[in-house]
């Protein structure tokens, strides 16, 4: 078999997928690894995921391939090894990541420590209130979960690399699991059981930052472009880091504005017709699809820029307040009486002097209560750009009480 050796990624490949049907089928260990150090002798990372990847697409049950993670990490581990560490600027999202890995080994040693002296016989009130600390910081590393979650494995889904990101959503779960567990039978002081679900949180999540460092990141670095990864770290100050506080260095809008990146392309309907596609930060509509999102809000918005131009209202079925197309460009003081402008321009000057989050009102209009509310709007440095007014009939709202969690439509 050693002229296999020799021949493309995609016959490796099916070496590597053979390999793991075999542990499927019983084949010790053991006998695998010697035979991976005689076949196989440069693996990437990415043949690796893809592997995974390919197994789940013929059918492989993920919580298949998810429970042959564990051994596969065995199988794999001497070569992996070998690759070296990706470096990246402080302030890239894999920078990030591998920072908030080096935090999680290190309080996962410190929680070991604790966790001895919890499981005597007798644990006093400083031995408990140690762990106790420790463990609560622990749990941040849901952050780095979430994380990896809604933002990296999203994008790399949308390659089609869905595998291995299903695999290892499966194994956060894992770790969630037993991060209850120690909980429960800490709580409980059911010492026998908590020692046993701490050893399968350690193994699980060391087997995790493994899978991640060797096998994840380098293949998220391969396949992701500058604006794909400027994508994923706007979007990370939402969810939250786990124990770190990341850098700068690393530039998301400068790396978006690198690359190649249109904000508007053009899509052709199934009817021929041509319609605008534009790029958001989360996400991309057609202007029609916009048009119709802003027209079917449960509420009213007027946008009126920097200069105190009105720009757009949303023409909903059921405005509270008349609009008509004769105030688009029309200065916002212009739109209102004059015995209420002074009223408008102070809103406006505190939210250029950002003085002021809000402004709101409610009035009496008939039986329907309106709430009025203006925010302001500012660029990612900072700059004013404008404000946003949002009226609502609230009166069906203040009337709610207790809870509604079942459909009751009748059909």
């Amino acid at each position: 078999m050693s002229e296999l050796i020799n021949n493309d990624s995609l016959r490796r490949q099916e070496i590597l997928k053979q390999m793991i049907k075999d542990l499927h089928a019983g084949i010790p260990v053991e006998q695998l690894k010697e035979t991976f150090r005689r076949l196989i002798r440069n693996t990437t990372p990415e043949e690796i995921a893809d592997m995974e990847n390919a197994l789940i697409n013929e059918g492989f049950p993920v919580s298949e391939v998810q429970r042959l993670c564990d051994v596969h990490v065995q199988v794999f581990e001497d070569s992996l090894q070998k690759i070296g560490k990706h470096s990246k600027i402080p302030g890239h999202p894999v920078y990030t990541f591998v920072q908030e890995n080096k935090e999680a080994r290190k309080l996962l040693k410190i929680l070991s420590r604790s966790a001895k002296k919890v499981i005597t016989k007798s644990p006093g009130e400083k031995q408990l209130q140690e762990f106790e600390s420790t463990f609560n910081r622990f749990k941040e590393i849901e952050k780095h979960f979430v994380r990896k979650e809604n933002q990296l494995f999203s994008v790399l889904e949308k390659k089609q690399f869905t595998g291995p990101t299903r695999v290892m959503w499966g194994k956060h779960d894992e770790i969630r699991q037993f991060l209850k567990q120690v909980e429960t039978y800490y709580r409980e002081q059911d010492w026998s059981h908590f020692l046993k679900e701490f050893k399968n949180l350690t193994n699980s999540l060391k087997k995790l930052l493994f899978l991640e460092e060797k096998i994840l990141y380098p293949t998220a670095l391969r396949k992701l472009s500058e604006a794909e990864w400027a994508e994923i770290k706007r979007g990370e100050s939402e969810i939250g880091y786990a124990w770190v506080k990341p850098a700068n260095l690393w530039d998301a809008n400068l790396a978006a504005s690198r690359a190649v990146h249109q904000k508007i392309e053009q899509i052709e309907t199934p009817g021929g017709e041509m319609l605008a596609k534009i790029k958001l930060e989360t996400g991309e509509l057609t202007t029609e699809q916009i048009n119709l999102l802003l027209k079917n809000l449960p509420f009213d918005v007027t946008f009126v820029d920097e200069n105190d131009t009105v720009r757009y209202y949303s023409d909903t079925p059921d405005r509270i307040f008349p609009r008509s197309p004769g105030i688009i460009g029309r200065a916002v003081q212009n739109c209102h009486p004059p015995k209420s402008v002074h009223i408008v321009n102070k809103i406006v000057q505190s939210f250029k002097n950002k003085t002021k989050k809000v402004a709101e009102f409610w009035i009496r209009m008939g039986e329907r209560l309106v709430y009025i509310r203006y925010f302001p709007i500012y660029d990612q440095s900072g700059t004013y750009k404008g404000v946003i007014e949002v009226s609502q009939d609230i009166s069906a709202i203040q009337k709610l009480s207790g809870e509604k969690r079942l459909l009751d439509w009748e059909l």
